[in-house]
């Protein structure tokens, strides 16, 4: 993909523009999709597609500069020029619109990227929707200017002045058939679903979680079988499905390592997941079709998987 402009649209922040370098047409993508951005190292980013879902021509991306990241946002920032090509790979979809009645948005800084196509795709359907969007500063929060074709449905909250949103207020008394769609740093998404009721709820993460909930006192030994090769391996304890299957020798994609960018996701023939990713709504971690191997293990003896 060759990058044909970039634009600082906030302190801190560079929007991306990418196209075919031949002119051809993109694929098709929905709210809520992101491309895996392959960098030097090699360094594999995911970044949520920002611009508009008709426009075959282009894709924009937003990248917030982050001085303690792994060096991926740096590149982007200080490496990368209009006329420069980037590898990408997708789009692919984790974080799906669903059918609500109405739709609840809350962003925090650069969580606002998802977000901005869903809010297009359910004005333009005429479903009803309100978004709260918080920041650090005005300077810091990125398409306001976007946002102001929406009067009367958007809450802007910048902390250096109001302080943090009022979650209680917000999400204390759910209308019926709302769906509550969040993105942002880790704090927001707890103080969210701390809030909300699972069903209720969808998010996506940029970085792993700042609190772990997950109980591996009970942890076992667990063997895995490439379908493929019928070879087996066995995870113990402290070990992880996508380290030995990649020891192994199966190729599979992955990046985080922390169950939220999706990029491993691999199907299961047979055997019961115990999921620990933020990927999957409940009802998928139900259907036990597939399952993030970076962080979730097996609740029984044995996992088929499709690799």
């Amino acid at each position: 993909m060759r990058v044909s402009a970039v634009t600082a649209v906030a302190d801190g922040v560079i929007a991306l523009t990418l196209v075919d370098p031949d002119g051809g047409l993109l694929p098709e993508w929905q709210p809520g999709a992101h491309l895996d951005v392959v960098l030097p190292g090699p360094l594999v980013r995911q970044y949520s597609l920002c611009g508009a879902t008709s426009d075959r021509t282009r894709y924009r991306i937003a990248v917030l500069f982050e001085r303690d990241g792994r060096g991926g946002s740096r590149y982007l920032h200080e490496r990368v020029h209009a006329g420069d090509e980037l590898r990408i790979r997708g789009p692919r979809n984790n974080f799906r619109l669903e059918e609500a009645e109405f739709y609840q948005f809350v962003a925090g800084g650069i969580g606002i990227t998802p977000i901005l196509p869903m809010i297009a795709e359910v004005q333009r359907a005429g479903l009803s929707w309100a978004l709260l969007y918080g920041g650090r500063s005005l300077d810091s929060m990125a398409f306001l200017d976007e946002l102001e074709a929406y009067p009367g449905q958007v809450t802007v909250v910048p902390q250096d002045r109001l302080g943090l949103p009022d979650l209680d207020a917000l999400l204390g008394d759910l209308k019926p058939g709302t769906k509550v769609y969040c993105c942002g740093p880790g704090g927001l998404i707890d103080a969210v679903r701390a809030r909300c009721d699972e069903e209720v709820l969808r998010y996506e993460l940029f970085r792993a979680p700042e609190t772990d909930d997950v109980d591996s006192a009970g942890d076992h030994p667990f063997e895995v079988v490439l379908a493929s090769t019928g070879k087996t391996v066995l995870v113990q304890p402290g070990e992880s499905v996508l380290a030995k299957v990649l020891d192994a020798g199966a190729d599979v994609l992955h990046d985080c390592r922390d169950g939220i960018c999706g990029s491993c996701e691999t199907a299961i023939l047979e055997g019961e997941a115990d999921h620990r990713d933020h990927v999957l709504t409940a009802a998928e971690q139900r259907e036990n079709s597939c399952m993030m191997i970076c962080v979730s293990r097996c609740r029984g003896e044995r996992l088929v998987l499709d690799l």
